[in-house]
């Protein structure tokens, strides 16, 4: 049976701990059926945490979305982002509401700053809570974003009211462990993890490949069930098929045993300094 793994934002709503994320959607015509059927069966198999942004596509990604959910948004828990440019007090909300055009929604469940830019925070932070109180959208949060980022960002006028962050994160890239997940954790901030699987570039052989035989699943699934037992991590894996929709949900089924962790860990040492974050 499929255990339900759930994380708890800083308000209390409890999300699914894996979701469904959208980059390099809608960019081939031929693929879009495809792309629709897999977003809706994820919705079916509970993985109703759907991330999104006006930059996938120009905007192509969020009219998928809309296309995709249709009738099951009240289902779905729905997360878009803001480029840096359009993050003034008045591009924000501007920028939110052709999302919401866009998705054929009157709110967002979270809205994301996608990385940092040139517009100062305060700027930025003004603008999402104005949208959080007209009911635009339900929560806030940041993507990108540095332990000095975060610093920064809780110092501005309501900065405290930070939902998440969402960062490249995964079995290979463990950076944010030294410093910026043990930051959130202390502040109950759950971590937003996005190419949880590498993009599909994960070193084959070795302990992955190895677990992954002695659990018959795909080295993939072990990346992604070692990133599931991590506690308050939400995992948005993109799935363009309906195999590949149907192999994230198995993930949730592996059990890792601490041997398995082990020679993981082995492999892939957490680290003992700080990293600069990455991004792809």
């Amino acid at each position: 049976m499929t255990m339900s793994l759930t994380v708890t934002l800083p308000n209390g709503k409890s999300v699914p701990a894996l979701g469904q994320g959208t980059w390099q959607m809608a960019e081939k015509a031929s693929r879009r059926t495809q792309e629709i059927e897999a977003l809706r069966l994820g919705v079916e198999l509970g993985l109703t945490l759907i991330d999104t942004a006006e930059m996938y596509g120009e905007g192509a990604a969020e009219e998928l979305v809309a296309e995709a959910l249709s009738s099951e948004r009240d289902r779905v828990f729905l997360v878009s982002k803001v480029y840096p440019h359009n993050a003034s007090r008045r591009g924000v909300v501007e920028a939110c509401e052709r999302s919401l055009w866009r998705l054929k929604t009157d709110r967002l469940d979270l809205y994301l700053l996608h990385w940092r830019g040139s517009v100062p925070l305060e700027e930025t932070v003004a603008g999402f809570e104005e949208l959080r109180r007209s009911g635009k959208i339900r929560q806030w949060g940041v993507s990108n974003f540095d332990v000095e980022d975060m610093e920064e960002l809780l110092g501005v006028p309501s900065g405290e009211n930070c939902a998440t962050n969402q960062v490249l994160y995964n079995v290979t890239r463990r950076g944010p462990e030294f410093d910026l997940i043990p930051w959130m954790t202390a502040r109950r901030m759950p971590l937003m993890a996005y190419s949880p699987i590498e993009q599909g570039r994960l070193p084959q052989g070795g302990a992955l490949q190895a677990i992954a035989r002695k659990h018959e699943a795909s080295l993939f699934q072990i990346a992604l069930a070692w990133l599931l037992n991590r506690p308050g991590v939400i995992s948005i894996p993109k799935a363009s098929s309906i195999q590949h929709v149907r192999e994230n949900h198995q993930a949730l089924e592996i059990r890792l045993t601490p041997e398995d962790l082990a020679a993981i860990e082995a492999e892939f040492p957490a680290p003992k300094r700080k990293r600069p974050l990455e991004m792809i």
